[in-house]
Formats: structure tokens, C-alpha cells, sequence
């Protein structure tokens, strides 16, 4: 099958990180929160830019008490401002591990269960140079809607993270013939973001290659499928070298499915994943006789 592009935007993309901070600030009252930005794979081989514009973000406080149903209704939650500055964003820079830092900023303690992530300025380059802007839906008055699962737990104590993987694959929908440049003649923009809390969230990477004269060679360009029960959970592409990483699984098993056009189709069953853990998972293709 054709090889195809990962791009991890943020939006494929926000990080927001689960780790020790010795600059955190002296205040209980508040704690220190970061976010960066990452996507998922574009499926087509035929885009050079996927660009997006982030001009505010912004986090519903749902205060110290335990989750319940009636906190779970967005009116009556205040949202604290995590970032309100325009950064443009090409998400195909963003694989195979690289992040968009997009806020690092104190925050009222408690629990936060979504964000709101506020775009403009869409368009997508083909490799021939043509461009076309698409329309925001909502995004750029309302924000994107985005709920974190579980809460995001802020105390004065440590810096919380989060990862939002935005899925250009079914956030870019291609009008026309998409297997080739003449035939698209437009896109539609439908953002699919998903979050990760970084606390209850692991790490996925590897090397595919293949066997010739009992010499591993990478392979670029191999697609990595990761399945939580028969569900697409997210993919990424192999790059030059045959590595791969995908960021923000949360625990528990998967199976990893990985294609290339020529090479007979590899699954790992089962590769479970451990919260701060980076989890290798390793494949060794053999060529279609």
C-alpha cells in the first residue's frame, strides 16, 4: 500500500507533561501546567503542508472536589486561559515524537477535564504547490472541544501534562480523486483531536526493517496501526531510518499492525503498554514472494 504521512498536530495535537519541576511556583493555591502540540498520520502521499494557526487555549477548572455528574456539565465551570497568542503550526513537522510547545503556565490547582482548543487560517499545500484554505466549522468562535479522560489532576507539587493528538487523517477529508494532484480539488476540515493525560499515558517506538545477507535494514514509509480491541486507536509512518514512536497510549494492551507495500503485513498481539514507560516493539518484515 502507499506509504503515508504522519503528521502529529498538535492539535494530530497539545502535550501537557506529568513531571517534576524544580521553577514551580511557591503559591498552594496554584500549580504548573504545560502543553504541547502533536498529531496523528495523514494517509496520502501527497501533501507538503498541513497548516493551522492556534490563536487560545483554555482548560474547564473543575475545582478540588471528586468528579460527579453534575461537574461533568460544561455551564457553571470557569476556564482558565492556558495560552492566547497566534502560533502557526505546518503538523507534518510534527512526527514520529516531535511536539509543538504551545503553553507551560501556572494554573489554579484542582482537576481538569477539557480544553478548548480556538483555530483559524486551515490550508493544505500539495507537493505540486497548490493551496487550499479551508473553512473552520466552529473552532475558531467556539474552540475545539476536547475532553480529557481521565481528569487532569493540577497540584502545587509537581507540573501536569497533556498530549493532544490531532488526527489529520480524519481531519483533512480529500474532495475528489485522492490518488492523485490533478484529481483533489478541495478538502474538508473536520478537527479530531484526541487527549492524553500524560500521568496514565506510555510510549510506543520501534524499528522495522527487513533481512538481506543477514543485515537488518530499516525500512521508511511502513505504516504502524495500534489497535485496542479491534478499534483503531492511532498510526504513525517509519521515518528515513525505519524508526517510529507514537506518544500518549494509554495503559493497557494493543495490537500493533504494521503494512508496507511489497513486505508481507506484521501484528504484535498484545504489546502492553506501561504509564511512563517507553515500550519497545521491534518488527522484522519479510518481503511478498
Amino acid at each position: 500500500m502507499k506509504k503515508k504521512l504522519s503528521l502529529i498536530i498538535f492539535i494530530s495535537a497539545f502535550l501537557l507533561q506529568l513531571s517534576c519541576s524544580e521553577d514551580l511556583n511557591d503559591d498552594p493555591n496554584t500549580g504548573r501546567l504545560s502543553v504541547q502540540l502533536t498529531d496523528a498520520p495523514f494517509p496520502y502521499d501527497l501533501i507538503s503542508e498541513a497548516n493551522v494557526t492556534i490563536f487560545k487555549i483554555d482548560a474547564r477548572h473543575k475545582g478540588n472536589g471528586m468528579e460527579d455528574e453534575e461537574n461533568n456539565k460544561e455551564e457553571g465551570n470557569p476556564f482558565v486561559v492556558l495560552m492566547e497568542e497566534e502560533i502557526d503550526v505546518n503538523l507534518i513537522n510534527l512526527t514520529n515524537g516531535n511536539t509543538e510547545m504551545l503553553a507551560d503556565i501556572d494554573v489554579p490547582v484542582g482537576s481538569y477535564d477539557l480544553v478548548r482548543v480556538y483555530v483559524k487560517g486551515v490550508n493544505v499545500v500539495l507537493n505540486d504547490g497548490s493551496t487550499f484554505d479551508l473553512k473552520v466549522p466552529s473552532g475558531e468562535q467556539t474552540g475545539i472541544k476536547v475532553f480529557i479522560k481521565p481528569s487532569l489532576v493540577v497540584s502545587g507539587e509537581i507540573s501536569s501534562d497533556l498530549l493532544l493528538d490531532f488526527d489529520v487523517s480524519r481531519s483533512f477529508i480529500p474532495k475528489g480523486n485522492r490518488k492523485s494532484l490533478a484529481g483533489i480539488n478541495g478538502f474538508n476540515f473536520k478537527p479530531v483531536i484526541k487527549a492524553s493525560n500524560i500521568s496514565f499515558a506510555g510510549t510506543l517506538a520501534g524499528l522495522v526493517s527487513t533481512t538481506q545477507n543477514e543485515e537488518k535494514i530499516g525500512l521508511e514509509g511502513a505504516i504502524v496501526s495500534v489497535f485496542a480491541a479491534d478499534t483503531l486507536n492511532t498510526s504513525t509512518f517509519t521515518d528515513e531510518t525505519g524508526n517510529y514512536m507514537i506518544l500518549g497510549l494509554m495503559e493497557g494492551p494493543y495490537d500493533v499492525m504494521v503494512e508496507l507495500e511489497g513486505y508481507e503485513t506484521q501484528t504484535a498481539e498484545e504489546v502492553t503498554i506501561m504509564a511512563g514507560n517507553k515500550i519497545i516493539q521491534d518488527f522484522d518484515l519479510v518481503p511478498v514472494p
